[in-house]
């Protein structure tokens, strides 16, 4: 029961998504709310998307769209659990980002030794 809250295991394997985004390949996204970004702090180069706004600061239609992204650049997200980050990559992927990755939560990338910034 409930198991349609759990993330997937993420179809890369995390250290390849840390080391693409370190070196600038691939684009991270956080969805979680500022009071949990300000509260943990947020994933090294991730932009900070809270989920209610990723269908306007991701559509390249929308004045708020967010410069630094691109649809055909990969994307990694994540949020607290991967539910979040879930729903948020089925919207980047309508607004047309082929490669799209719910990596889960925050503390999937700490555990993976992601690089914090508070």
């Amino acid at each position: 029961m409930f198991n349609f809250l759990r993330s997937a295991a993420p179809a890369t394997p995390l250290a390849e998504v840390i080391a693409a985004v370190q070196a600038g390949t691939t684009t991270l996204i956080d969805v979680r709310d500022i009071s949990e970004v300000k509260a943990t702090g947020r994933a090294a180069g991730a932009l900070h998307i809270p989920l209610m706004r990723v269908s306007m600061m991701c559509d390249p239609r929308h004045p708020d769209f967010v410069a630094g992204l691109h649809a055909d650049k990969p994307v990694a997200i994540y949020c607290a659990s991967g539910a979040r980050s879930g729903m948020a990559a089925g919207m980047l992927r309508k607004l047309g980002f082929a490669d799209v990755t719910n990596i889960g939560g925050f503390g999937n990338w700490v555990q993976a030794g992601g690089a914090v910034t508070r």
